[in-house]
C-alpha cells in the first residue's frame, strides 16, 4: 500500500499541475477574446509574457542612460536591463534599433477611470446644480450615513468608483502615459486617490497603491449650501480637522477608561481624516494662485499637515516658502491659451492673459532652481497631445531636459510613495515603459510601443495632419440610433467645433444632452471626437459617444460609438452653409416648400453678409432645473462685435467678437465662487431672435434670446 502511495502522489500532482495551467490558459483566453472592459493586447501578442527590446537607447533615470543595451520583460516585471544583456530564448523580440525606451509616463493628478457624476435634472442643491459648468464639479459619489452634505465627505475612495477602460484612458496612453493618480471629482474635500496602471479588465488589475492621498479643492458648493465662497471653503476644512481633532481626543479617552463615560458618536467622515492628523496620509490641495497657495501653506503649519500643491500655476512666487517647507507641487501642464483662433481683426488679449501664457511654461524651470520638487500632471487638459507637447515647452522655458523627464517619472512616483514599484527602468520593478521614436521632448516624436505590466498596449495615435479642411463653426447634426427593439430613434442636437490646426476642441447639445468634446482631431476631411451623451431609454444612462465621420464644405456625415450601447450614423449641416438641394436634406427629407421659396417671415440673406446684432438682448439659459438671465448689449462694426454680458455673475466686457453670415461668436469672463471664469457664447441669429450655447470650464449649456424693441 505504501509503495502504491508513492506511485499514485506524483501523477496526482502531475494532474493537478495540467488542470491549474488549463484553467490559467481559458481564463486568459476568456479575457483576451474581450470578456473584460480593457483588451489592452492584439492577437499577436495573446499569451506573451515575455518581451526582450534590444538593441535599444535605454533612459533609466535612476541612473545612466544606456545607449545601446536591452530590457527583457518577464510576468510583468523588468527582469534585466543592460548594454550587455542577451535576449532570452523564450522572449519575443523587439528590435529596439532607433527607439528610445523610458520609464512609463506617469499623469500625477487626473480624473482617468473615474465616472463622470451624472446629477438628476433639479438638483440643484448640495450638489451645485449649473455649478459644475462654472469651473466647480458635483460630486463622483456620495458616502451613505455621512454626517456632512456631499462635497464634503474625506471618506470616498477613488478605487471604490473607479471604471476600468474609455476613451479618455486610450488618449492618456496613446500620449504614452502608463500610470496616474486619479482621484473623485468633487467640490471640497473629493476623496482619497489611489495610484493606478491604465490598463486593466478590472479595477483591481488596475490599482497600484489605495489609498495614497486625500485631496482638497477650492470649489464651493454654490446651490445656497455653505461653503459658497472661497473664504467659506478654508473655513469649512479648517473647522473639520479641528473637529477631527476633538473626535480624536473624544474617542481616545473613552478607549482608555469607557467606564462611567457616554460613548462618542461614530462618525465616518470625521474618522476619514485621522490619517491626515497624523501625518499618515498627505493632503494635496487644489491652489494656482499665490493667495491660494499662501494659505495653503499655513494650514500645513497650523495642523502639522503633510501638504502637496496640486495645479501651482504661480507656485514659482512662493518658491522659497515651499522649499523651506519641504512641500512638492503637482504642477499643471494645461497651460493657459486662447480660447479662439487668431484674427487680425480679433480684440487685443488683456495683457493680463498674455504675461500668464508667456510665464506658464517658465514656472517649471523656477522651481527646479529653487529646489521644489515637482511632478507633471495633465490638470484636466482634453487634449493629450498636449501633454508632451507643454512639456516640452517647459523646457524651452528653461526647465532642464532631465528634470523635464525625471518629473514625468520618477519624481511623481516619488512623492506619491510608490517609487518602489514605478518611475525608472530597474530590476524588479514593473514593467511599465513607454517606447518612442526620437526624444521624448522632441517636436517630431513618436510614441512607438507602451507596455504597461508587461503586456504591449494597442495604439491608436490621432492623425498628424489637417490637409486643409476646416471644422469650425456651429453644426446641425442628426444622429439615428437603433433603440432597444431596433426601431431607428433619431436625435437633433448642435455641435460647435473650434479648430487648431489638428485639434478640435467644442461642445454639443440637444436632446441628448450636454457635454464638452474631447480626444477630438481632424486629418484632411476626417474628423473624430468623443463626447458625453444621455440617454432616457429604456433608461437613463450618461455614456460616451464616439463619432468619426467626413467634413466636405458645409457637410459633415459618419458614423457613432456609442459605449455600451450599439452604433448609429450622423449627418449634419454648418451654420451659413449652402443647404441642400431644394426639398431634400442630406437625408433626403424635406427642408423647404415646393419652389424652392424659404418658409413665411424670413428674408434669404446674401452668402457672408454679416447679420446686425446691435442692440441690447435678453438672454436665458437652464441646466439643472434653474434659469439663468442676463443682458446682453452688443455694438456691431462690420463683421466685428464688441459689448457686454451683464448677469448675476457680475458684468464682463466681450473680446474676440465676430459675425459671419447669421452666425456670431464672442467671449467674456464671469466671477463664480470667488473666480473668474472664461466663457464663449456661439451662435446664430435670425431677425430679433438668437439661439447657441455658451461653453464654459466645464461644459456647454444653451441659451435662447430676444432683442428688446
Amino acid at each position: 500500500m505504501r509503495h502504491l502511495r508513492k506511485k499514485l502522489l506524483p501523477a496526482l500532482l502531475v494532474a493537478l499541475a495540467l488542470s491549474a495551467l488549463g484553467f490559467a490558459a481559458t481564463a486568459g483566453a476568456q479575457r483576451r477574446r474581450g470578456g473584460g472592459a480593457d483588451v489592452a493586447t492584439t492577437d499577436a501578442n495573446a499569451g506573451v509574457n515575455v518581451y526582450a527590446i534590444t538593441n535599444a537607447r535605454i533612459v533609466t533615470v535612476s541612473g545612466a542612460t544606456i545607449e545601446r543595451g536591452t530590457v527583457v520583460i518577464r510576468d510583468g516585471l523588468i527582469a534585466a536591463v543592460g548594454a550587455n544583456v542577451a535576449a532570452p530564448p523564450d522572449a519575443r523580440p523587439i528590435d529596439g534599433t532607433g527607439l528610445t525606451v523610458y520609464p512609463g509616463l506617469i499623469d500625477a493628478s487626473s480624473t482617468l477611470g473615474i465616472p463622470r457624476p451624472t446629477p438628476s435634472p433639479g438638483a440643484a442643491g448640495a450638489a451645485g446644480g449649473f455649478a459644475g459648468l462654472f469651473g466647480q464639479s458635483a460630486p463622483s459619489a456620495t458616502s451613505p450615513n455621512s454626517t456632512q452634505l456631499p462635497g464634503l465627505q474625506p471618506e470616498i475612495l477613488a478605487s471604490d468608483i473607479l471604471r476600468p477602460g474609455g476613451p479618455e484612458i486610450e488618449a492618456a496612453r496613446n500620449a504614452g502615459i502608463t500610470s496616474a493618480q486619479t482621484v473623485p471629482r468633487g467640490n471640497v474635500f473629493l476623496g482619497q486617490s489611489a495610484v493606478i496602471n491604465l490598463a486593466g479588465d478590472s479595477p483591481q488589475a488596475m490599482i497600484v497603491r489605495s489609498p495614497v492621498a486625500l485631496y482638497i479643492g477650492l470649489n464651493p458648493i454654490g446651490g445656497g449650501q455653505y461653503p459658497g465662497s472661497l473664504m467659506g471653503v478654508f473655513s469649512s476644512v479648517r473647522q473639520m480637522l479641528l473637529d477631527a481633532r476633538r473626535y480624536r481626543e473624544a474617542n481616545e479617552i473613552y478607549e482608555h477608561n469607557p467606564r462611567g463615560l457616554r460613548r462618542p458618536e461614530q462618525d465616518k467622515s470625521l474618522a476619514a481624516l485621522l490619517p491626515v492628523l497624523d501625518r499618515r496620509m498627505p493632503v494635496v490641495m487644489q491652489a494656482d494662485r499665490e493667495r491660494e497657495i499662501e494659505r495653503a501653506l499655513d494650514l500645513a503649519q497650523e495642523f502639522n499637515l503633510q501638504m502637496i500643491i496640486n495645479g501651482g500655476q504661480e507656485s514659482d512666487r512662493v518658491a522659497a516658502r515651499l522649499k523651506a517647507l519641504n512641500v512638492p507641487v503637482l504642477l499643471s501642464l494645461n497651460f493657459p491659451r486662447r480660447t479662439a483662433a487668431a484674427s487680425s481683426e480679433a480684440d487685443p488679449e488683456p495683457l493680463r492673459v498674455l504675461r500668464e501664457r508667456v510665464e506658464a511654461q517658465k514656472t517649471a524651470g523656477r522651481l527646479a532652481a529653487a529646489g521644489v520638487r515637482f511632478a507633471f500632471q495633465s490638470g484636466g487638459m482634453t487634449t493629450m497631445s498636449d501633454f508632451l507637447a507643454n512639456a516640452a515647452r517647459a523646457v524651452e522655458g528653461g526647465l532642464a531636459r532631465d528634470e523635464a523627464v525625471r518629473a514625468l517619472t520618477l519624481r511623481p512616483a516619488e512623492i506619491l510613495g510608490v517609487s518602489n514599484q514605478l518611475g525608472s527602468i530597474e530590476v524588479g520593478k514593473i514593467a511599465n515603459l513607454t517606447v518612442t521614436r526620437g526624444d521624448l521632448l522632441a517636436r517630431d516624436r513618436r510614441i512607438t510601443q507602451v507596455f504597461i505590466d508587461g503586456r504591449q498596449i494597442e495604439l491608436r495615435p490621432a492623425a498628424t495632419s489637417t490637409g486643409g479642411a476646416n471644422a469650425s463653426g456651429t453644426w446641425s447634426l442628426t444622429i439615428n440610433l437603433a433603440g432597444s427593439g431596433n426601431e431607428k430613434q433619431e436625435f437633433g442636437v448642435t455641435l460647435t467645433l473650434q479648430q487648431q490646426g489638428e485639434r478640435l476642441s467644442g461642445s454639443l447639445q440637444g436632446q441628448l444632452g450636454s457635454g464638452t468634446i474631447a480626444n477630438g482631431t481632424i486629418s484632411g476631411g476626417d474628423v473624430n471626437f468623443t463626447v458625453p451623451i444621455t440617454l432616457t431609454a429604456p433608461a437613463s444612462q450618461t455614456t460616451d459617444a464616439i463619432f468619426s465621420g467626413t467634413v466636405a464644405g458645409g457637410e459633415m456625415r459618419g458614423t457613432v460609438q456609442i459605449v455600451g450601447r450599439g452604433s448609429g450614423s450622423f449627418v449634419g449641416t454648418r451654420a451659413g452653409a449652402q443647404p441642400p438641394p431644394t426639398g431634400t436634406t442630406p437625408q433626403g427629407g424635406t427642408t423647404t416648400p415646393a419652389g424652392g421659396q424659404p418658409p413665411a417671415g424670413t428674408r434669404p440673406q446674401p452668402a457672408g453678409a454679416a447679420t446686425s446684432l446691435s442692440g441690447t438682448w435678453a438672454l436665458t439659459s437652464s441646466f439643472g432645473g434653474q434659469q439663468i438671465t442676463s443682458t446682453l448689449t452688443l455694438e456691431q462694426q462690420g463683421d466685428r462685435l464688441s459689448g457686454r454680458v451683464e448677469s448675476r455673475f457680475g458684468t464682463g466686457e466681450i473680446t474676440d467678437g465676430s459675425v459671419t453670415g447669421n452666425t456670431f461668436r464672442f467671449s467674456t469672463n464671469a466671477t463664480f465662487g470667488g473666480q473668474t471664469i472664461s466663457l464663449t457664447y456661439e451662435g446664430t441669429v435670425s431677425g430679433n431672435q438668437m439661439s447657441g450655447n455658451v461653453t464654459t470650464p466645464r461644459g456647454s449649456i444653451p441659451f435662447s434670446g430676444t432683442r428688446n424693441p
